[in-house]
């Protein structure tokens, strides 16, 4: 029933795996700011979750921004508690892989961050993202708090015109209320500077987001 073709569909909640009530280890510092990888964080710091494919180049392109004080990868939007990765590639949680952005809004705009997360992926594919198929690839925002809405929004709004006006189709990011973050495994956690030949498959559209 889970086979290539339903990996690229969202379980119904029922379908969902079981998941587990323990949260995934993770170490405590994120190794590139060398400050906490989960909360609290300093007063504020506020947060969004970005997804836009593989998590492991996405993580790299908001942790190199000034004013991000933290990130994180981990699995969002999805039905199953803290799941592992093999669970989420399954395509039966549920969840797609995100980047938790822990910004201070005094040093970065979330315009600029939106505006990095619009122009490093293509955000009409829908479940996937170049070569990476499946429910897990999809782009997506979870926004915290309603004024961060609008903003998302006049974002998207900015960023649909600017594709339409390149022959793009609609943009297929899905945009809903920050629910769970649950963290990745340790070895997912800033991947790129573990492992600097690593695996990135960020490919965007080469269309400039005027944000």
């Amino acid at each position: 029933m889970f086979g290539l073709s339903a990996k690229s569909r969202l379980p119904k909640r029922e379908e969902a795996l079981p998941g587990r009530t323990t949260p995934i280890a993770v170490p405590a510092l994120n190794r590139v700011k060398q400050v906490p990888m989960t909360p609290p964080f300093p007063e504020g710091i506020e947060q969004i979750v970005l997804g836009l494919g593989c998590f492991w180049g996405a993580e790299r392109l908001f942790w190199r921004l000034p004013g991000v004080y933290t990130t994180a990868a981990g699995y969002a939007g999805g039905f199953t508690p803290n799941p592992t990765y093999e669970e989420v590639c399954s395509g039966r949680t549920g969840h797609t892989e995100v980047v938790l952005v822990a910004f201070d809004p005094a040093q970065i705009t979330l315009e600029a961050i939106l505006k990095v997360f619009w122009e490093a992926h293509d955000p009409t594919q829908g479940m996937r993202q170049g070569n990476d198929v499946g429910t897990q690839y999809r782009s997506a925002i979870y926004w915290s708090n309603p004024p961060q809405l609008d903003r998302v929004e006049n974002s998207r709004l900015a960023y649909t015109a600017a594709l339409k006006a390149k022959g793009f189709p609609e943009i297929t990011t899905e945009i809903a209320e920050a629910g769970p973050f649950y963290y990745a495994e340790a070895y997912h956690q800033q991947y790129l500077d573990q492992n600097p030949n690593g695996y990135c498959g960020l490919r965007g559209t080469g269309i400039s987001c005027a944000i």
